[in-house]
C-alpha cells in the first residue's frame, strides 16, 4: 500500500504471514511485560513487608484497610501481569500463536490498569501517612491523571491520530 494522496510513495504495513506476525507481535508483548512485571514485583515485595514494622499497629483501621486493599490489587497485578508467561507456556507448539498473543495482550492490558490502581492506592496511603493533610485526595487524583495521560491519553492519541484507515 501507498501514500499517494500527499504526492509521497511510502510503503505501509509489514509484508508477513498470519504467523510471523504473532511471532512478531509476542516478543514486543513480552518485552512490554518484563518492564511492567519488575515494576510490579517491586512494588509488592515492598508492600508485604509493611505489615510486619512495627508502625503497621499503629496505623488507623482506614490506613489498614487501605493497605489491605493496595496488597490485594498488587497481588491481582503481579498476577494478570505474569499471566501470559503462564500462557505461553502452556499452549506453545499448539499453533494457536495468534490467539495467545490476543489473550497475553488482554491480560497485560488488565495489569496495566490493576498496577494503577494498585499505586493509586499506595500512593494515597502513604500520603495519608505521612501528612495527614485535607489535600491528600487532590494530589493522588493529579498523579492518577498524570498516569492516565502518559499510560493511555498519549497512546490512544498516537494510535488514532498516526494510524491509517
Amino acid at each position: 500500500m501507498t501514500d499517494t494522496a500527499a504526492g509521497v510513495e511510502r510503503r505501509r504495513g509489514r509484508d508477513e504471514t498470519e504467523e510471523e506476525r504473532a511471532d512478531r507481535m509476542w516478543g514486543e508483548l513480552i518485552q512490554e511485560v518484563r518492564v511492567a512485571q519488575t515494576g510490579v514485583q517491586i512494588l509488592f515485595g515492598f508492600l508485604l513487608t509493611v505489615v510486619f514494622t512495627p508502625r503497621y499497629a499503629d496505623l488507623a483501621d482506614v490506613d489498614k484497610a487501605i493497605y489491605i486493599v493496595t496488597v490485594v490489587l498488587g497481588a491481582c497485578a503481579t498476577g494478570a501481569l505474569i499471566g501470559p508467561v503462564s500462557l505461553h507456556r502452556l499452549v506453545s507448539g499448539r499453533r494457536v500463536k495468534p490467539q495467545a498473543v490476543t489473550w497475553a495482550s488482554r491480560m497485560t492490558f488488565i495489569g496495566l490498569i490493576l498496577l494503577l490502581a494498585t499505586m493509586t492506592s499506595a500512593l494515597l496511603l502513604v500520603l495519608r501517612v505521612a501528612t495527614h493533610d485535607d489535600f491528600v485526595p487532590y494530589l493522588v487524583t493529579a498523579v492518577v491523571l498524570w498516569y492516565l495521560l502518559f499510560w493511555f491519553g498519549v497512546p490512544l492519541w498516537t494510535r488514532r491520530r498516526y494510524t491509517s484507515r
